[in-house]
């Protein structure tokens, strides 16, 4: 069974990709935001171990799946099970570009306003991709996929 992982920038077309291919191929679908974050106000983390625990759950409980985020210290979790990995990395300028026209997520969003507000921070974040040192870094995910010894596809500009 497919067991697909798919990361990059925010912006890169994860969710995208990641919905095409669990609806081509009957595939459950995890967006790691889902599972990230705590419903609280400002957005904190969860606890790595928590997050952790919710990948591991919707793995046993699905037998083909693709699971998708930015997330360097989950996507090992499920890394580790996948027999698919795909790093889109099409460019900052790519990723800022597809933020601006981004629909609505009321998955992540109370409102598409509320998804509004959050832009300017967004386009800021993706613009830090290449320099910062986090979970969220391009060198995070380089690492992730210079580590992996499976399948793998890096999707560039």
């Amino acid at each position: 069974m497919r067991r697909v992982v798919i990361f990059g920038n925010s912006g890169s077309g994860k969710s995208t990709l990641a919905k095409k291919l669990a609806d081509e191929s009957e595939l459950s679908h995890l967006d790691l935001d889902v599972i990230a974050w705590q419903p609280v106000t400002p957005p904190r983390r969860r606890a790595v171990d928590e997050s952790a625990a919710d990948i591991h759950a919707f793995m046993d409980a699905h037998d083909g799946w693709v699971i998708e985020g930015c997330y360097a210290d989950l996507l090992t979790v499920a890394i580790a099970r996948c027999t698919r990995l795909v790093f889109l990395n099409p460019g900052v300028a790519a990723c800022i570009a597809n933020a601006r026209r981004r629909p609505w997520e009321p998955h992540k969003y109370a409102s598409p306003e509320a998804q509004d507000a959050n832009l300017d921070m967004l386009i800021g974040w993706i613009r830090d991709y290449e320099t910062r040192q986090d979970e969220f870094s391009l060198a995070a995910h380089r690492r992730l996929f210079h580590d992996f010894g499976g399948d793998k596809v890096e999707i560039g500009a």
